[in-house]
């Protein structure tokens, strides 16, 4: 029995690049595409929306004095590129229909965002990537993942994390007693400016009514434990749920 049907899956750009930080890394892209494809062989409806952080970053831009709309603009050609790279890779390890569709027009290379269109893909069970966020500056992807997530009737957000296995209520690289939440709502991470996401982001979230996992995407197996309603994964946030301690 599948907890969720359809989710969004968000990838930080730091996903492909591995430990190097920048670029493309043979062995995290397909530790990628073998997540991926474990929840979509289950049945679940599939969408990817990934940042393009390991392609340029808004910082470098502060030192080169490029204003942030230009800086954003090349920060979505960056998440273009990130998911022509995703689709490659998981077309070559799966017969599965992949769809980029990008919220910039780009029809060379990519099927222009239109939301219907993405909803039929997604009940042919194709996988859809999404490229370009909502193809404006000055929004970020976390806050593109929570509008396309609610867009395209997602069940649930999984935001996929490295190193850490949810969120805690301190540093837990810091501070050896930091307990990680099992559970919390919107209101809470808010209230104790818990540095999770986008807070406007998570703000339509909690408005919505969206439901987000935040987990240990290095740890093989997680986003298939999660739509499979396993509890004791990473952190779980909605609206209504009292916070609790793992």
């Amino acid at each position: 029995m599948l907890r969720y049907k359809r989710v969004l899956i968000k990838l930080s750009g730091g996903a492909l690049a591995g430990k190097e930080g920048t670029g493309f890394d043979p062995v995290a892209i397909d530790h990628i595409v073998s997540q991926v494809l474990s929840v979509a062989d289950l049945g679940v409806q599939v969408v990817i929306l990934s940042g393009g952080g390991n392609i340029f970053r808004g910082n470098v831009s502060d030192m080169w004095g490029i204003e942030r709309a230009e800086a954003d603009n090349i920060g979505v050609m960056g998440t273009v590129i990130n998911s022509l790279m995703l689709r490659g890779a998981i077309t070559a390890k799966s017969d599965k229909e992949v769809r980029v569709m990008s919220a910039v027009p780009m029809n060379a290379i990519a099927e222009p965002y239109i939301r219907l269109r993405a909803i039929h893909h997604l009940d042919k069970e194709y996988i859809v990537i999404l490229a370009g966020g909502i193809g404006q500056p000055y929004v970020t992807t976390d806050y593109a993942s929570m509008q396309r997530a609610l867009e395209l009737r997602c069940d649930a957000l999984l935001a996929a994390k490295h190193g850490v296995d949810g969120i805690y209520n301190a540093d837990p690289n810091k501070d050896p007693s930091a307990r990680r939440f099992k559970t919390l709502s919107y209101d809470d991470i808010v209230k104790n400016d818990l540095r999770v996401m986008d807070q406007s982001a998570l703000l339509l979230a909690r408005d919505y009514g969206l439901p987000l996992h935040v987990f240990n995407f290095d740890e093989q197996g997680t986003m298939k434990q999660i739509v499979q309603g396993k509890e004791e994964i990473g952190t779980y946030i909605s609206p209504n749920t009292s916070m609790s301690y793992a």
